[in-house]
């Protein structure tokens, strides 16, 4: 059991942590013994732990015990940690003097963290404060330089590998589902259905510069092949028949979309009001968000793609700053689809301090705004599902790979080499940590002149070989929903203190992992942890304990993996 000494403003990030550190805790109660203490509060007298893990660039009162004095504010933006680079967004220090520890973070050639041991404990002393870098991932955003780094994912593994190096028992339910390595999610925002609504608007004539000029630029820079040039002229003089109606809309995103993911469960966010561009939004050109469909014009598609397993949400105009306004955006889908539990992605990409606020009002279960335009990466440095600060029942489904970012001249502008480059680490990202991959791939991003379809197919396949789920934007969050549902209790026995799983939940599919450590073995410098997953969809009669000793005294299902990592 961990317990916590935080600073009452810090409880609601405190929480969150722990429901994605998802392990046992409570707040520290003095007089009880713990494994482990972490604290950020500067006066941590009289605890009993094995390992106190004591953050914050403050003064603490132990540090003249220690031999430690706090050293100059560091001013680079990143922490050093066993070759991860750990971007620091609050205020942090170095130690002026640490020949009574070693060092086990570094801030260029300072150390930024410090291990002593003690005669009956160990502690790790850390010159920035945990729970405010966990406040400002989840109530901030990443800056764009620092968003390939999963920060809130690392500080977790930081913390669960300092816990294992001390030989200390751990029991963990991660965000990865039995029998899957992680989950996948696949949305569309869908802007346009077609260019056969678009006649002598901005949306056409610029498809006749893509589709000419900027199409042979594209050829002379690599970015399409001669083939795609020449579809892209096909496209071209096919346009007054498309308007007749008497050839295929090109920009029909459906049907490829249904073919390429066959059989496997996407999202496509709708917007609700056509024409309407929405209050609010900065920049010259802001009509431009105003789009020339809506959810009515998709009556007979409705069916056809909930049939197919397919979800359908809000591709939001004003919800982003008014909950009126998501009322009437959310009823406006739920007229054609009939079901509850909707979620939600604002169209730009829009929000700000009050967006949370308003879309909870508003009756949303999730939303998926929290993602970049510019980049690919971690908006709040999590691959996992998470609860904004400030909501009680909103969800937050990360959004990580959006195409237009990662393509498009004013963005990132990259080849299909350099974009599967960019793609790769966050892939190998969730392998390692769990969670949930999001991609965005907008409607028209298969055909003619984007051609961005076959690097999606080439995902796709990746994917599938890497043994995901895949799962809609409900379908995840519900999952994460059922997991943050569980509950750790407290349990005093003759053997020492347990850590009972309870399960409030119900059945969990697909089955979450309860995975339990053991004291690793040390190789050299370094510790290898022990640890067995147990399948469990909480349904099961006995409910899992962890005794802190490292024996699972209750099993509730056959091991699915057992290994060391």
């Amino acid at each position: 059991m961990i317990g916590v000494i935080a600073k009452p403003e810090q409880l609601d990030a405190v929480e969150e942590f722990f429901q994605l550190f998802k392990t046992p805790w409570e707040h520290y109660r003095p007089g009880e013994t713990y494994s482990v203490v972490i604290a950020t509060s500067a006066d941590v007298s009289g605890v009993n732990a094995r390992l106190l893990l004591l953050y914050g660039p403050d003064a603490k009162s132990l540090d003249s015990q220690m031999g430690l004095t706090m050293g100059e504010r560091i001013q680079s933006s990143c922490l050093r940690y066993q070759g991860m680079s750990i971007p620091i967004y609050g205020e942090a220090r170095a130690f002026a003097d640490t020949s009574r520890g070693d060092a086990v973070m570094m801030a260029g050639l300072e150390a930024a963290g410090v291990k002593v041991t003690r005669t009956d404990e160990t502690v790790i002393r850390l010159g920035y404060d945990l729970f405010e870098e966990v406040r400002l991932l989840l109530a901030g955003s990443q800056p764009i330089e620092q968003a390939h780094i999963p920060t809130l994912d690392a500080h977790i593994s930081m913390l669960r590998n300092w816990i294992l190096e001390e030989q200390i028992s751990l029991v963990e339910i991660p965000p990865i589902p039995a029998g899957y390595r992680f989950l996948a999610c696949l949305t569309h925002d869908i802007d346009f259905i077609g260019i056969r609504q678009h006649k002598f608007d901005h949306t056409m004539l610029g498809f006749l510069y893509r589709s000419t000029v900027g199409a042979l630029r594209n050829l002379l820079r690599g970015r399409i092949t001669v083939q795609h040039l020449l579809e892209t002229w096909g496209a071209l003089a096919s346009l007054p028949f498309v308007y007749m109606g008497w050839a295929k809309d090109f920009w029909d995103p459906f049907e490829w979309y249904l073919n390429a993911e066959e059989n496997l469960p996407a999202t496509y966010f709708l917007i609700p009001f056509k024409r309407l561009a929405g209050e609010h939004v900065a920049g010259s050109h802001a009509s431009r968000r105003a789009t020339a469909y809506d959810v009515t014009d998709l009556r007979d598609r409705v069916a056809s793609l909930l049939k197919q397993g397919c979800e359908l949400g809000v591709h939001g105009i004003d919800a982003w700053h008014s909950a009126d306004r998501g009322r009437a955006e959310i009823q406006r889908i739920r007229e054609l689809t009939a079901r509850t539990g909707t979620g939600i992605r604002m169209h730009w990409l829009l929000q700000d301090s009050g967006t949370v606020a308003a879309l909870e009002e508003a009756g949303f279960a999730y939303d998926s705004t929290a993602g970049y335009n510019e980049t690919v990466g971690y908006r709040n440095g999590t691959t996992q599902v998470f609860r904004p600060l400030g909501a009680r029942t909103l969800l937050e489904l990360p959004m990580h790979i959006q195409d237009g970012a990662l393509f498009f001249h004013n963005r990132l502008d990259l080849s299909e080499s350099q974009a599967q480059e960019r793609c790769q680490p966050l892939i190998d990202n969730a392998n390692h940590y769990g969670g949930v991959l999001t991609l965005l791939w907008h409607d028209r991003s298969h055909g003619p002149e984007r051609f961005w379809g076959d690097f999606y197919l080439n995902l796709l396949q990746q994917l599938k070989s890497l043994n995901v789920w895949f799962g809609s934007a409900a379908d995840v969050v519900g999952w994460f929903r059922k997991r943050r549902e569980i509950r750790f209790e407290r349990v005093e026995s003759p053997d020492g203190v347990r850590a009972r799983v309870c399960d409030n939940a119900g059945e969990v599919q697909p089955a979450l992992r309860v995975r339990v450590y053991s004291p690793g073995q040390v190789a050299g410098d370094k510790t290898y942890a022990n640890f067995v997953d147990i399948a469990w969809d909480g349904m099961a009669s006995d409910k899992p304990e962890q005794q802190m000793s490292g024996q699972f005294t209750a099993a509730v299902a056959n091991p699915v993996l057992s290994q060391r990592s």
